[in-house]
């Protein structure tokens, strides 16, 4: 895969290029996980070029959307994140143009009223800003699973069922 697919931003690329050996990450959150799949998801999408990457990260993000408070579940920042962000996968507006919007979209975990709805927006916002960076992407997802936390009082079945979800469709955009 080329360096400018793999990744848009040109530090990314650079990171990129100097790697010698992948390695996993934590967590930049604190949630009740599956490591396991969560390391297999990250090496999934290590071999995804950005394009794929941000398609996916909205696919995690968008099913929470409905734990969104009442008040922001119709919200016109949610079309124009899913908009902007698919404007940045057909290459017809820059980062610059995406990450004003990320900031925009950013607000609605700032509005909301519960954790739940906070985490949801976090999720969605982290999946947006994937269309600047790739590392917004895994963000997203654990926001996903934060999401989880919240809803299920930390069952370790319900986290784990989020992550299948995931690697499966890091399997079919792969």
């Amino acid at each position: 895969m080329k360096l400018e697919d793999y990744a848009w931003n040109t530090h990314e690329q650079i990171l990129k290029e100097a790697q010698i050996e992948f390695k996993h990450s934590s967590p930049k959150i604190k949630i009740i996980d599956n490591s396991n799949l969560r390391n297999r998801i990250e090496e999934a999408l290590e071999k995804m070029p950005q394009k794929l990457l941000a398609e996916w990260a909205l696919r995690v993000a968008t099913p929470y959307l409905d734990y969104l408070d009442d008040s922001l579940k119709d919200d016109p920042r949610i079309h124009l994140g899913i908009e902007t962000l698919q404007k940045r996968i057909d290459g017809r507006i820059r980062a610059f143009d995406l990450r004003k919007v990320g900031f925009t979209v950013n607000e609605l975990a700032k509005e909301s009223k519960t954790d739940i709805s906070k985490h949801a927006a976090r999720s969605f916002a982290q999946a947006i800003a994937t269309g600047h960076m790739r590392g917004h992407a895994l963000v997203s997802s654990d926001y996903a699973i934060k999401t989880t936390n919240s809803l299920t009082g930390n069952s370790i079945d319900a986290s784990t069922k989020e992550r299948e979800r995931q690697l499966k469709l890091t399997e079919l955009l792969g």
